[in-house]
């Protein structure tokens, strides 16, 4: 891919808008990103496999789909939000692609996680491969909460200002030793910054997707559904892996 190509193409969109608030932080793909992406454009897309986060998990959906473009528009929506596709991806595969993805690295909870049990969603990235998980017995208030503002989220927006927004969701919980979503909380995100924004002003009573502190969208109730499935598969076979490795390790 070149910088500045396939800026119409609709996954390419998606995959911008979803990717900008983590590359703000420098969490990954390139640096320098600093701008929200442009209505219509997606330079961040043009950098999609400098996300050594995502890629991995969109090559998978698309081969396990027959589809050339891992930046397709149904991949891209699968690996954020979930939906029939993630079905069609061989856990085994993707689970072993994984491990060796990312040998070498200090991850959470790939080394313990099952079999069959692995899900080409961000929600897996978030409690499973990121190292995060490994410290929650120690004191999990700091990777709660990182895990929180990374995991895509959704929540229904309560009040809109000028730059933020006030938006009900469930935020994750860690009681009696397993991950968890607790009950309706109003959380302020933001929507746009210096006149610019990854979706249109969301609407009081709107449901949208947030990541990190962005709202990147509006979410039709076949999404929010689709969502909340991968959310809460991921949560139970992490909640597992959890478990085993307090068994193996108790030291985790």
């Amino acid at each position: 891919m070149t910088a500045g190509s396939h800026r119409n193409h609709p996954g390419h969109a998606m995959f911008a808008r979803y990717a900008f608030p983590p590359n703000e932080l420098g969490y990954c793909g390139p640096p320098g990103t600093v701008a929200p992406p442009r209505p219509g454009a997606a330079d961040l897309a043009d950098y999609a496999r400098e996300f050594d986060g995502a890629w991995p998990y969109l090559n998978a959906i698309a081969a396990a789909v027959d589809q050339h473009d891992p930046l397709d528009e149904q991949i891209v929506r699968s690996y954020w939000l979930g939906g029939p596709l993630l079905a069609e991806v061989d856990a085994d595969v993707l689970l072993a692609t994984l491990r060796k993805a990312f040998s070498g690295q200090v991850t959470g909870l790939l080394a313990e996680v099952s079999p069959q049990n692995a899900l080409a969603n961000h929600s897996f990235h978030v409690f499973v491969v990121y190292p995060w998980a490994r410290f929650l017995h120690r004191d999990p208030r700091t990777p709660v909460k990182v895990m929180q503002d990374c995991r895509i989220r959704w929540g229904v927006v309560d009040a809109v200002d000028d730059e933020h927004a006030v938006v009900v969701s469930r935020p994750l919980t860690f009681v009696a030793g397993e991950l968890g979503l607790g009950a309706p909380t109003p959380e302020r995100v933001r929507w746009r910054r210096d006149g610019a924004s990854l979706a249109p002003a969301p609407i009081p009573g709107q449901t949208v997707a947030a990541h990190w502190d962005w709202i990147c969208g509006a979410l039709t109730p076949g999404e929010v559904a689709d969502l909340d499935a991968a959310t809460r598969a991921t949560l139970a076979l992490a909640n597992a892996a959890l478990s085993q490795a307090q068994t193996t390790s108790p030291r985790l």
